[in-house]
């Protein structure tokens, strides 16, 4: 994986939690911690935002953010699927630089708790596997819905009779005994580019993809007030780090758009 483009995606209409992309975590904007996690992985040849919102992008090129077009409003609706907007991202660039890429991560902007290092074991392990269109982060969360997961027969509020989600639970009386259950967790998709190219709706259906596992703690994803008040209180606490906020991480960043783009 010789070229890699890391793509930020920021839509300007959030309606969980309006504003959420610039919001301040831990002194900067939720868009910049996905930028300076890019910028500190050598895997990554650019990092560029695909957004609307002109804030947004004023906001993010006032932290070193490469912000080469603006999304058109077509993929911009609250019902598009992220697969057309990388898509977008990937072929405007290669448009621009007049070459192409090998490869595209996603960092969206709601998950901030990422290790770099682990973008660059993921391009290693796409690279190895030539079978294989992506890898993407996954965890073991908390709780086995294998052992828990329950599937209501009313409306909310009536539930009504419950019956099993998952069929494997059926029978199992001890927690130990539930098989491993692994999640998609959203901190990150690495995608062949000519995945991408080709990509139309749901990645996970039109593709073959492998996981690369994470703690459970870097899971974390902001769509509400809730989420983020948690996430400030877990970095508050050192329960999750963000390793370009430590005073070496932040001198050796410089500005994010650091990377050599012509390879």
């Amino acid at each position: 994986m010789s070229r890699i483009l890391a793509v930020v995606p920021a839509r300007g209409g959030s309606k969980g939690l309006p504003g959420k992309n610039i919001r301040e975590l831990a002194g900067l904007p939720l868009i910049v911690h996905s930028l300076r996690a890019a910028a500190l992985s050598p895997a990554v040849t650019r990092c560029v935002v695909t957004t609307d919102s002109e804030e947004i992008a004023e906001v993010a090129r006032d932290h070193g953010g490469d912000v080469p077009f603006l999304r058109p409003a077509r993929l911009a609706q609250d019902d598009t699927p992220m697969g057309p907007v990388v898509r977008h991202a990937l072929e405007s660039v290669e448009r621009e630089e007049g070459r192409p890429y090998d490869a595209v991560l996603l960092l969206d902007p709601t998950s901030p708790a990422r290790v770099p290092r682990q973008f660059d074991e993921a391009a290693r392990q796409l690279a190895e596997n030539p079978s294989l269109d992506g890898v993407i982060s996954v965890s073991e969360p908390t709780f086995n819905p294998v052992w828990v997961g329950v599937r209501p027969a009313g409306e909310s509020g009536q539930l009504g009779e419950l019956t099993r989600f998952f069929d494997a639970g059926t029978g199992v009386t001890r927690r130990q005994d539930v098989p491993r259950f692994l999640r998609i967790n959203g901190n990150f998709y690495l995608w062949r580019a000519d995945f991408v190219r080709r990509l139309e709706g749901s990645w996970f259906d039109e593709g073959r993809h492998a996981g690369l596992e994470i703690p459970e703690a870097q899971a974390f994803s902001i769509d509400d007030e809730y989420e983020f008040r948690l996430i400030e209180a877990l970095v508050d606490a050192g329960l999750i780090e963000l390793p370009w906020l430590t005073e070496q991480s932040v001198a050796a960043h410089g500005d994010t758009a650091r990377k050599d783009r012509d390879g």
